[in-house]
C-alpha cells in the first residue's frame, strides 16, 4: 500500500483495513484519465510559474514515460499510483511537487468525468446504430399489418412499422437525455482542490481548456462534493434499460405460438434440456432482468449520496462502480438488440386472426357515428352488443351482417338502423382499415413513410453532433499532448551511414 500518505500524521495502515477501503480494483479505467489531469495540472503550474520549467519538464517526462504503466493491485488507489511512479523517476525534490495545488478529491471527480464522457459518446453511438435498425426494418415492414394490444387483449391493426416506430421515437428520448447529460458531465472541478481551492496562483481555465472540458464546475464544494452527474447518467441509463427491457417483453409474448407474430433467429435463443420443440427467447429474457441490475444500481447510488454531508465522503468511492455497471450492462443490450433486429421475422397475415378478434370494432363504431349519425356512445354499445352477439353464436366479424347489426341496434339501442352490406366487408381487410388511420402519427403507411424520413434525418443530425463532440475531445488531447511534448528535449536522430556500393 502507498507509504506517501503516512508518517505524517499517521502511523502505517493496517492491510486488512488498505485492502477494505482501496479502489485500485475498479480504477484501470480512470488511469488514462488520471495521467492527462496530471500532465495539464503540471503544464499550467509551469505556466503559473508556480513550478520551474526544469522540473516541469521532468514531471511530464516521468508522465510521458509511464503512459501505459500497469496498476499495482498494491497500490491504494489510481492517483497514489501514478505519484509513487512519477516519484521513483524523478526523486522527491521534484516528483514531491506534482500535487500541488490538487486534491484526491478534485482529480477523482475531474476523472471520472473524464471517463465518463467518453462512455457517453459511446452509449450514443450504440443508441444511434439501433435506430439505424429499427428504421431499416421499418421500412421493410410498411405495409406489414400486425396486431396490437391493450391490456394483452387484441385492440387495433397497425403496421410493423409503425411498431417500430414507437420505440425509435423512445430511443430518440433516450438520446437527448444522454446529450443533455453529457454537458453537465463535460464541466471541469480540477482546480477545486479538497473543497476551498488553493492559495497558489492557479489557472483552472487553462486545465480545463488543455482536458477537453467546455467550462468549470465552478463552486469548489459543489466540484468536489457533488456526483448528481452520477445520478444522473445512472437515471438515464435506467430509462433506456427500461425501454429494452418493454422491447424484449414484446417480442417474448409476440414469438410465443400463442401469438405468432414474429420469429426469433435461432442464434438468439435455446432449446430446453428436456423438451425438444421448445425455442425459449433468452438473450430477450436475460436483457429483460438485466434492467432491474441498472434499477438496483440507481437506487443505491441515489441513498447513497442522500444523506451525505458536504464536500468530500468516501461513500462516493463506492457509487462509482454502480456507474460502470449500469454502463455495461445498457451498453451490451443495446449491442443485442441490435445485432436481433435484422434478423426478426414477421407474419405477414394477420387477417383471420383479426377477425376472429373484433379489432375492425372501433372503425365500425366510428363509420356508424360519420355515414349514420349515430352518437358515438351509442354506436360504441351497438358495436360492443354486436360482438358479444358474434362470440356466443362462435363466429367472427367476418361472419357479420346488416340485418344481425340491425337487430342488435334495436335490442341494444332502441333504434333502427339499415347498414349497406359493403360499409361491413370494407372493414374486414385489416390493411384497408390501416390506411383510414391516416393521421399524423398514426399508422397508415402513407404517414408512416413520411415519419420514417423525418426521423432519419433527424438521427442523420444526431450523429453528426455526436462526430462534433468526440472530435472536440480528440482536439484536445492532441493539444495537451503537442503542448507536453513541446517541454520535453527534442530526440536527437540517429546519423545513418550509407556505403557507395556502385
Amino acid at each position: 500500500m502507498s507509504k506517501i500518505l503516512h508518517g505524517g500524521r499517521l502511523g502505517n495502515m493496517r492491510e486488512d483495513v488498505a485492502r477494505f477501503t482501496s479502489s485500485i480494483k475498479d480504477d484501470a479505467r480512470l488511469l488514462d484519465a488520471v495521467l492527462a489531469i496530471n500532465k495539464a495540472h503540471v503544464v499550467m503550474l509551469t505556466e503559473q510559474k508556480i513550478i520551474a520549467k526544469a522540473d516541469g519538464a521532468k514531471l511530464l517526462a516521468a508522465l510521458a514515460k509511464n503512459s501505459d504503466m500497469k496498476l499495482d493491485s498494491a497500490s491504494e488507489d489510481v492517483h497514489m499510483a501514478v505519484e509513487e511512479v512519477v516519484l521513483k523517476e524523478t526523486g522527491p525534490e521534484v516528483g514531491g511537487n506534482l500535487h500541488i495545488a490538487k486534491s484526491r478529491n478534485d482529480q477523482v471527480t475531474t476523472a471520472i468525468r473524464m471517463a465518463l464522457r467518453n462512455e457517453l459518446l459511446t452509449l450514443m453511438r450504440s443508441v444511434a446504430h439501433v435506430q439505424d435498425h429499427l428504421a431499416e426494418v421499418a421500412e421493410e415492414h410498411i405495409n406489414t399489418v400486425i396486431l396490437e394490444y391493450t391490456h394483452l387483449q387484441p385492440a387495433q391493426p397497425v403496421t410493423f412499422a409503425h411498431y417500430l416506430l414507437s420505440y425509435f421515437d423512445m430511443l430518440e428520448r433516450d438520446l437527448q437525455r444522454l446529450q443533455n447529460t453529457y454537458t453537465r458531465v463535460n464541466l471541469s472541478p480540477l482546480g477545486a482542490g479538497a473543497l476551498a481551492t488553493t492559495s497558489f496562483p492557479i489557472n483552472r481555465d487553462r486545465t480545463a481548456e488543455l482536458l477537453g472540458f467546455s467550462g468549470l464546475l465552478e463552486n469548489s464544494i459543489d466540484a468536489v462534493g457533488s456526483r448528481d452527474f452520477i445520478t444522473e447518467t445512472v437515471a438515464a441509463l435506467s430509462l433506456i434499460a427500461v425501454n429494452l427491457s418493454r422491447f424484449a417483453e414484446d417480442l417474448i409474448i409476440w414469438s410465443s405460438p400463442d401469438f405468432g407474430v414474429v420469429e426469433l433467429p435461432d442464434e438468439f435463443t435455446s432449446t430446453s434440456s428436456i423438451m425438444p420443440q421448445k425455442k425459449n427467447p433468452e438473450v430477450l429474457e436475460v436483457i429483460r432482468a438485466r434492467a432491474s441490475h441498472v434499477l438496483g444500481n440507481l437506487v443505491a447510488v441515489t441513498v447513497a449520496v442522500k444523506s451525505l454531508p458536504s464536500t468530500y465522503n468516501l461513500d462516493f468511492q463506492e457509487i462509482t462502480p454502480k456507474l460502470w455497471d449500469s454502463i455495461e450492462i445498457v451498453r451490451a443490450s443495446l449491442d443485442m438488440v441490435h445485432k436481433l433486429l435484422p434478423k426478426l421475422k414477421v407474419t405477414t397475415d394477420v387477417s383471420a386472426k383479426a377477425s376472429a378478434s373484433f379489432v375492425a370494432a372501433t372503425e365500425l363504431a366510428n363509420l356508424l357515428v360519420r355515414k349514420y349519425n349515430v352518437p358515438f356512445r351509442t354506436a360504441h354499445k351497438i358495436v360492443g352488443a354486436l360482438v358479444k352477439s358474434l362470440l356466443e353464436a362462435k363466429l367472427t366479424f367476418a361472419d357479420a351482417t346488416p340485418k344481425l347489426l340491425q337487430k342488435v341496434a334495436s335490442d341494444a339501442a332502441g333504434i333502427k338502423l339499415s347498414v349497406k352490406a359493403e360499409d361491413i366487408t370494407g372493414l374486414v381487410d385489416p390493411l384497408k382499415l390501416v390506411e383510414t388511420h391516416n393521421v399524423k402519427g398514426g399508422p397508415a403507411p402513407v404517414e408512416v413513410k413520411r415519419a420514417l424520413a423525418a426521423r432519419e434525418k433527424q438521427l442523420f443530425a444526431t450523429k453528426s453532433n455526436i462526430s462534433k463532440m468526440d472530435k472536440k475531445l480528440e482536439e484536445a488531447e492532441n493539444k495537451l499532448e503537442s503542448t507536453v511534448q513541446s517541454y520535453l528535449p527534442a530526440k536527437k536522430s540517429k546519423n545513418t551511414t550509407f556505403k557507395n556500393l556502385t
